[in-house]
């Protein structure tokens, strides 16, 4: 599927058009059913589209739109789903510390009146421009062990490598507000130019909340494109 996605976006397929299932099966060496359940996930991204009789196709909309998140790993992480072409990304570390959960958090993550989270604060740059201020919250219970030299890095990608748990759910909401002085002071964001918010719940892949985490997002970096499918045949 992600190698298939990768042409797309290289342009490789002649006339928009994908070849059918069958030369897909004999190119890739597997059955045709999981080239169509790999074609499946890539039209749910709305990516492809089949047209009755005619092929598979690819959606210009998403050529010319795309998101600055593509979820092309095996978690919902950051650091592998914020990527610009040809520009790395780093982590600056701001605060790292171990409370109380709030009611709030604790609400949020089903935890008790005497549970810890790790409160980790983080700025995220591409190349040296700052374009998120990182805020989450994690249960000590889930992760004993993060230590600093994880959360210099992909916690995501560390839970998944080393503890064998994914982070494949999320419910999230994408709102805009005006800029805060440390905005302004993190994202290097002028008094009169706003912010980009996504707050979010992550969940592991048995369906335990995992992070509360809020995101500020450097307006220009800000571009979040979905796919509405109301056909529960497709």
């Amino acid at each position: 599927m992600r190698d298939i996605k990768q042409k797309i976006l290289k342009n490789q397929y002649e006339g928009m058009r994908l070849p059918d299932e069958r030369s897909l099966s004999e190119t890739y060496g597997v059955s045709r059913s999981s080239i169509k359940r790999a074609l499946g996930i890539l039209a749910q991204q709305g990516i492809i589209f089949k047209k009755r009789g005619s092929g598979t196709f690819i959606n210009p909309l998403y050529l010319k739109n795309q998101s600055l998140f593509h979820y092309e790993g095996s978690n919902l992480g950051v650091t592998d789903s914020f990527q610009v072409a040809g520009k790395k990304q780093r982590i600056q570390l701001l605060n790292y510390q171990v409370i109380p959960a709030s009611e709030d958090i604790q609400e949020e993550l089903f935890l008790n009146d005497n549970d810890f989270v790790y409160q980790i604060k983080r700025l995220r740059l591409i190349d040296d421009q700052p374009f998120m201020i990182e805020t989450g919250f994690i249960p000590i219970k889930i992760v004993p062990t993060l230590s600093l030299a994880i959360v210099n890095s992909s916690i995501f990608n560390y839970l998944e490598d080393s503890m064998g748990k994914r982070v494949t759910k999320s419910f999230t909401t994408i709102s805009v507000a005006p800029s805060t002085v440390d905005d302004q002071k993190l994202l290097k964001l002028k008094p009169t130019e706003p912010v980009s918010i996504m707050d979010g719940v992550f969940f592991l892949d048995d369906g335990t909340p995992f992070e509360v985490s809020s995101m500020r997002i450097h307006y220009q970096y800000m571009r979040y494109s979905t796919f509405i499918n109301l056909d529960q045949e497709g």
